[in-house]
C-alpha cells in the first residue's frame, strides 16, 4: 500500500490536550488556547507543547482562582459579626438553609476558625474570613 506523507505545518500542530476530566471542557479549551498562544510567542519552536500546557495551566488556574467564590456563613455572636469560609467537600453534607434567621446556634470559637453545631449534632467547620465589631 502506497501511503503519501502528511504535510504539517507548525501552525497545525497542537499542544498536548489533557483529556484526564480534571478540568471542565471550558477549563481545557482556556488551557488549549494559552497553550498555543505560549507557542506562537515562542516562535512556534517544536518540541516544548509540555512545557506550554503546564505554563498555559499554571496562569489559567491562577487566573480563574482569583474569582472563585467560597461558601460562607455569616453569623453575629455577642455583637461581632463573623464571616466563615468552608469547604463544601469537607462540610459533611452541609446546605445552606439549615439555619433560619433568629436561630439560636452553638458555636465554639478556635483562632481564625469558626464550628457552627448543625441541627444534625455535627459540626460545619470554618474559615474566619472576616470579622465587624
Amino acid at each position: 500500500m502506497d501511503r503519501k506523507p502528511i504535510d504539517r505545518k507548525p501552525m497545525d500542530r497542537k499542544p498536548m490536550d489533557r483529556k484526564s476530566g480534571k478540568y471542565s471542557p471550558q477549563m481545557q479549551e482556556a488551557i488549549r488556547r494559552r497553550a498555543t498562544e505560549l507557542y506562537q510567542r515562542s516562535g512556534a519552536v517544536e518540541g516544548h507543547d509540555v512545557q506550554n500546557w503546564c505554563q498555559a495551566e499554571a496562569e489559567i488556574l491562577r487566573e480563574t482562582a482569583a474569582h472563585i467564590t467560597h461558601p460562607a456563613v455569616v453569623i453575629n455572636l455577642e455583637g461581632v459579626v463573623y464571616t466563615g469560609e468552608y469547604d463544601l467537600a469537607a462540610a459533611d453534607g452541609y446546605m445552606p438553609g439549615e439555619w433560619k434567621p433568629g436561630d439560636r446556634i452553638p458555636v465554639r470559637l478556635d483562632g481564625d476558625r469558626l464550628f457552627l453545631r448543625r441541627p444534625n449534632g455535627r459540626e460545619l467547620q470554618t474559615n474566619v474570613v472576616k470579622r465587624i465589631g
